[in-house]
């Protein structure tokens, strides 16, 4: 019984919770919204173009332009806020730009601009895919209420004929009633009622399911036609990319420099004092061990500041990469506080840019699962397919690791975006965490 009540429960909130009955309002919506929108693009477009050799049918074709991007923007955020979708801003250039200064300026650019005619294909072409979720919406929800509340329906009707024509002693023409026929039988009395009772139920089961396909092809329509092309899209991750790389240059000149001033040159400094007090205490004629401890102090200075260089070298280039990765990798493996298990295929080398990066993710990664992650033991998995070099790190922490929100993650994947590479993240709560970077080989 308890198990049939959260059946129900659970059948009653896929029909009609929250989110079902927002993509129900979409899909009532979506089709007027779209029939507006295709009419006035349309005589918009033919009118225009008809009269694209004046300047009454440019300035037309413009409004139409800008019609159709203001009814891009209502339909992306009617997808955002009632079906969850997020799609992005087109960009590219926008209406003003790339067309020169002044009114004919701004107009040219909004007719030159690709985002303002897939709008406008989007407006021509969203009724045909609208239609779909209309109709999802009336035979799922309208035609499965109906059905489902026809024995009520049938019986408030008759009260209500009956109740106005003074009771039951005044017949009653059945053509006044609410009636269904299946197969040639009326399903009026009980037990047939049984019959659209059950369609209904099937029907409102059914209808998230039937609107969520039906929506799929407008949601496809939209999200190609609303959002950034592929050209735009690249545009746009290069300028990131270009942006983060000269973050990230910056960013290690001012770690040079501080690791410089702060460190070896100071030590640097006081080696020289060391040197210029040996000389003074040589010439005054000192004790041999007063010169001896001098000697070792200066000494010590020298030491730690090759070792404080080679650090500052290593950050910048592990000089066992000139090895290759895999001798890399495994002086990183056997350096680490965790066992590691090492697992390569790479054959022939990558670039050495695309080596240097994947040894600074593994070595990011397996820091990350020492400090953060709790892990006991960890894994590394290099191997090249089809054009790429494949990256996997996985741990047995306590997982919860995430991209973004100022975790490192974030700049690992600024720094494999640099060359058009990805960084994916599997990390559940309990682990274990998996961190999958592809680089491509060239």
């Amino acid at each position: 019984m308890q198990s049939l009540r959260s059946r129900l429960r659970t059948l009653a909130v896929a029909t009609f919770g929250r989110a079902a009955l927002a993509a129900v309002l979409y899909g009532v919506i979506a089709l007027p919204l779209a029939l507006v929108g295709f009419f006035l693009t349309l005589v918009g477009v033919v009118f225009g173009g008809a009269l694209s050799v004046t300047t009454l049918g440019l300035w037309l074709l413009t409004a139409t332009v800008r019609g159709a991007l203001a009814l891009g923007a209502v339909q992306r955020g009617l997808a955002r806020r009632l079906l969850g979708l997020e799609i992005e801003q087109p960009g590219g250039p926008g209406a003003g730009e790339g067309g020169g200064s002044g009114v004919l300026g701004w107009r040219r650019g909004v007719l030159l601009d690709r985002a303002g005619w897939r709008a406008v294909g989007c407006a021509l072409l969203t009724p045909f895919t609208a239609v779909f979720a209309y109709a999802a919406v009336v035979i799922g929800y309208v035609y499965g209420a109906l059905f489902t509340l026809h024995p009520l329906l049938k019986r408030w009707n008759y009260n209500t004929v009956h109740s106005s024509t003074g009771g039951p002693a005044h017949p009653v023409s059945t053509e006044h009633h609410v009636s269904l026929e299946f197969f040639g039988y009326q399903l009026d009395s009980w037990p047939r009622w049984l019959i659209p009772f059950t369609a209904g139920l099937l029907l409102l089961a059914v209808a998230p399911l039937l609107l969520r396909y039906a929506l799929g092809p407008h949601r496809a329509l939209v999200t190609v036609l609303l959002g950034p092309d592929a050209a735009t899209r690249r545009i746009r991750t290069l300028e990131e990319t270009r942006a983060r790389a000269v973050d990230d240059a910056a960013a290690t000149l001012r770690r040079i420099e501080r690791d410089l001033h702060d460190g070896t040159q100071a030590r640097l400094v006081a080696l020289a004092m060391h040197l210029t007090v040996i000389r003074e205490l040589v010439t005054a004629g000192a004790e041999p061990d007063r010169v001896l401890t001098v000697v070792d102090t200066a000494r010590g200075n020298a030491t730690q500041a090759i070792t404080d260089l080679r650090a500052l070298v290593k950050g910048i280039h592990p000089p066992v990469l000139d090895e290759g990765l895999h001798a890399a990798l495994t002086t990183l493996a056997a350096d680490s506080a965790l066992p590691v298990t090492l697992t390569t295929d790479i054959g022939s080398r990558p670039t050495p840019a695309v080596e240097t990066i994947a040894y600074f993710c593994a070595a990011e990664l397996l820091a990350n699962a020492t400090k953060h992650a709790r892990a006991t033991a960890a894994g590394v998995e290099v191997t090249a397919r089809d054009g790429l070099l494949r990256l996997r790190v996985t741990d047995d922490g306590q997982g919860g690791a995430t991209i973004g929100a100022g975790s490192g993650l974030t700049g690992l994947l600024a720094r494999v975006r640099t060359v058009d590479g990805t960084l994916t993240c599997d990390s559940p709560h309990g682990g274990p965490t998996v961190v999958t970077v592809e680089l491509p080989r060239t």
